[in-house]
Parts: structure tokens; C-alpha cells; sequence
């Protein structure tokens, strides 16, 4: 899948239930992060390992084909995707240090996760697993 992390210098996933998982990809240069993705992603099917995305969190100052958003000038934002695209698109925050960004983003998805993975279960028709 094209939104997936990419040549990060750290890359973490991470279990967050319900056959869907968290994944983290950050870019550093001496302490200050220059660059991350948060994704949920679920699972649509095991058996070929693939996932589609969920919601999206990213920051990139140089801005990419992945990530166009720096948070230090436009705010931390959140993507949501159904179907495979991209539906909508705000911001969450004013303009903050991308190591701010970072942390909110990640407490953002803790504190919504639940809903997120509801709504994309009811958007696919899929029966809570």
C-alpha cells in the first residue's frame, strides 16, 4: 500500500486491537524530528497480509510524495480514509514543534482509536470481529 511508512530512520507497528494496528515511522536529526507518519491501519484480509489505512497523521518540512503537511506552519492534521482514499482532511492543532506534533498525534489516535476503528467497521460493512 502506497500510504505505508517508507525509509524512516525508526519504524515501529504495534497491536491496537480488533485486527487493526498503529504504525509509527520517524525521521531524527539530533534529537529534533524531521519527519513521521502515525497510522491505524486494519486488516482486510489475513490470509494476504494487507491493511488499509485508517486515519493519518504526518509531517514532513521538506514536504513528499507522502507527507506535504509541516506541522511548524500548518498545525498537526488528521487524514481519514475510506474505501482506499482519502475522504477528509482538518486540522487538529495551530502551527507547534514537529516533536510537540509527534506526541499529540500519538495521544490524539490513543484517545480515539475505539471510534476510528468503529467507523471504518461500519463504513466496510464489516461485523465487529
Amino acid at each position: 500500500m502506497t500510504d505505508d511508512p517508507r525509509d524512516y530512520d525508526r519504524e515501529f507497528t504495534t497491536a491496537a486491537g480488533r485486527s487493526a494496528r498503529r504504525r509509527l515511522g520517524i525521521d531524527t536529526d539530533h534529537g529534533e524530528v524531521t519527519r513521521f507518519v502515525v497510522q491505524l491501519e486494519y486488516c482486510t484480509d489475513p490470509e494476504a497480509d494487507e491493511w488499509a489505512t485508517v486515519v493519518r497523521y504526518d509531517h514532513d518540512g521538506e514536504g513528499s510524495d507522502e507527507a506535504t503537511h509541516d506541522v511548524t506552519e500548518e498545525g498537526l492534521h488528521i487524514d481519514v480514509y475510506r474505501d482506499g482514499a482519502k475522504v477528509d482532511s482538518h486540522e487538529l492543532t495551530p502551527p507547534m514543534p514537529a516533536n510537540a506534533a509527534l506526541n499529540a498525534a500519538e495521544a490524539h489516535l490513543s484517545e480515539h482509536v475505539e471510534g476510528y476503528l468503529r467507523r471504518f467497521e461500519q463504513w466496510h460493512g464489516i461485523q465487529n470481529p
